[in-house]
């Protein structure tokens, strides 16, 4: 397979290979850590076989990165931007095997580049960037498969697809598609390959780890879907669902909706109709379950990839050629902004307002709550926690016994900062009763607590304020373009009782 994607990878596919990576690091540093990146950074400092959103292949990667590279924002981007390359040379090898001429997979890998899905994907650590590559390349080998008939590939199928799931638990979307479209194609004999098994088997437990760590925790995942269809999922409106495909493809959106016409209508590729089917059941059944829009992207790259071809296919005239690689790209800078942070965060806001202003847009900056905010949520998840940490720093310097002190923070987001970005403070790692973090509070304090830095966006509760006589507000997060703006640091001193009386109550029935 190997071996393959290199005959795929001309010197033309390796240059915008190359500049695909060059150009998500270029822009890694102008916006601050995501907070879901910070937090898939801390499950490699935590190494387990499962977490409470995702499996453990995230936890894992961050292990590796961390201890060659670091904590730097680099480091933490690094991963994503060489997974940029490395979709161009799929998409590229998934083009040829489509039929396309060399034409046909440097198209193909244009249109991926300027997707917007494509740029904001590989710019962030997160399982996405993985689940799309994976999706990918699980299609990929299924099309080699078709059309060499070699059933090494249904080995190397179920191998990508036990690592798939343990990297998230998506493709089982995917999986569910081919389970029901499959049999009704001539395709149906990968059934009757011992390979086909062998390759499962081999998938399965790659994948084990996590089952086994689900059933020992007593599926923690239902909770975690549970509390996403309550908190976000209830907000999603399928008319914007189905709006957000094209926006999330944006220009791409042209190749995109011919790939799927293209291989749904035209003869040439009737082998590979189920690729169709597979895109409509995708995009159909996360729109009918009410999924976030962006859950469908996996399915993305081989639509555009198809939609070279049938260009490829049509387009005869040198200059029309030439003509719509150029356009696509001449299109897509104006909007670069909303794939990459190509500017300073003033720069972006600046750049958002000027298309509300100017144009009446308001693109991309509805929350998962469905308001409208001055910059994309997943950048406005990207500021003020610099800010937070030095105040939380502050903070915990106030303190004469650390060693009768913690952090608190109520949310995934502050923990992870204070985490992270802490490491330049040598803060401690908080105490969070959100996400991941709810597996490693302590059982109690040794010697008892006398001081706390609390964070979180409301002011102290009444349990906490029943607990310290002095309580005093440090600071806070001050960017309103901030998601966490108004986020604050309290310091919390004198206790009134003994505070492992108190822990232990508080914590009696959680999870452990």
């Amino acid at each position: 397979m190997i071996k393959t994607l290199k005959k795929a990878a001309d010197p033309v596919i390796v240059g915008l290979a190359l500049f695909n990576i060059a150009i998500h690091l270029a822009f890694a540093g102008n916006l601050e850590y995501h907070r879901d990146e910070m937090l898939y950074f801390v499950l490699g400092m935590h190494p387990a076989a499962g977490y409470a959103s995702v499996p453990p292949l995230t936890g894992l990667l961050a292990w590796i990165v961390q201890n060659l590279f670091g904590f730097s924002i680099y480091a933490v981007r690094l991963l994503p931007s060489i997974a940029s390359g490395v979709m161009v040379l799929l998409v590229s090898g998934i083009a040829k095997e489509l039929g396309g001429s060399r034409y046909a997979s440097i198209l193909s890998a244009i249109g991926f580049m300027v997707a917007g899905f494509a740029l904001r994907t590989y710019l962030m650590f997160m399982p996405v960037f993985l689940d799309v590559t994976f999706w990918t390349l699980i299609i990929y080998i299924l099309i080699k498969y078709i059309n060499t008939g070699k059933e090494n590939y249904l080995l190397w199928l179920g191998i990508t697809s036990g690592f798939a799931l343990l990297n998230k638990y998506m493709p089982g979307v995917l999986f569910l598609g081919l389970l029901l479209i499959i049999p009704f194609t001539s395709h149906r004999e990968v059934f009757t390959k011992k390979k086909f098994w062998l390759g499962l088997g081999a998938g399965f437990l790659i994948f084990l780890p996590n089952l086994l760590w689900q059933v020992k925790m007593g599926f923690p995942v239902t909770d975690h879907l549970s509390e996403l269809n309550r908190t976000q999922l209830t907000n999603v409106n399928r008319l914007i669902f189905l709006a957000e495909q094209f926006y999330m493809a944006s220009w791409s959106s042209f190749l995109l909706v011919a790939g799927m016409l293209y291989l749904l209508g035209n003869k040439t590729v009737i082998r590979f109709r189920f690729l169709g089917y597979l895109a409509l059941f995708v995009i159909l059944f996360l729109m009918m379950v009410r999924g976030k829009s962006y859950y469908t992207i996996g399915i993305f790259p081989v639509l555009i990839t198809a939609g070279a071809v049938s260009y490829d296919l049509s387009l005869k005239s040198v200059r029309s050629r030439i003509i719509l690689p150029v356009l696509l790209v001449i299109l897509t800078l104006p909007f670069l902004p909303m794939g990459l942070p190509v500017f300073k965060a003033e720069g972006m806001v600046k750049y958002f307002s000027i298309l509300e202003k100017r144009f009446g847009l308001n693109m991309g900056r509805r929350f998962e709550d469905n308001s409208i905010h001055s910059l994309p949520q997943d950048y406005a998840d990207m500021l003020g926690w610099e800010q937070l940490t030095r105040v939380a720093d502050s903070a915990w310097n106030m303190i004469v016994d650390k060693n009768a002190a913690f952090i608190y923070a109520e949310n995934y987001g502050e923990a992870a900062a204070l985490t992270i970005i802490g490491k330049k403070y040598d803060l401690p790692e908080p105490v969070c009763f959100n996400e991941s973090f709810m597996y490693w509070f302590p059982k109690q304090f040794n010697p008892d607590i006398t001081s706390i830095v609390y964070i979180n966006y409301e002011e102290p509760g009444e349990d906490v304020r029943s607990l310290f006589k002095k309580i005093k507000k440090i600071g806070g997060i001050t960017d309103p373009n901030s998601r966490e703006y108004g986020t604050s640091v309290y310091l919390c001193q004198e206790p009134v009782k003994s505070f492992n009386h108190f822990w232990k109550i508080r914590t009696k029935d959680m999870v452990r």
